[in-house]
């Protein structure tokens, strides 16, 4: 699942749109609930070295999400799940776009991550 593919399906099942907050950042998304205002997932692109060990230069998205803190240590564990890019790593982590994490997995984590911010 890309980046547009993932909004789409935010925007289909929870009709929150992306916000753009930073000017320094225009591509960094934010969904958040419009009750209460917290976010639920923050799509990012960044340097791949950033989270991935020996990564380079090359941009990569990816999606933060809030998940149980007992769920962390065990879904960093899987290929493309690390800990949160700037955020608190012991409830968030994040989630490489792309290949490495299924469609079933990415869905369940961000509809989960909506849930545990209502």
């Amino acid at each position: 699942m890309n980046r547009y593919e993932l909004i789409a399906y935010i925007q289909n099942n929870y009709g929150v749109i992306p916000e753009y907050p930073w000017a320094r950042a225009p591509t960094f998304a934010t969904f958040k609930h419009g009750n209460n205002g917290k976010w639920f997932a923050v799509i990012m692109d960044i340097a791949a070295k950033k989270i991935v060990e020996g990564g380079g230069e090359e941009k990569i998205d990816i999606v933060n999400v809030k998940v149980l803190p007992e769920l962390v240590g065990s879904l960093r564990l899987q290929k493309g799940i690390y800990p949160a890019y700037h955020m608190n790593k012991e409830h968030w982590v994040t989630v490489k776009l792309g290949a490495e994490v299924s469609v079933a997995e990415l869905i369940s984590l961000v509809d989960e991550s909506y849930r545990l911010t209502t």
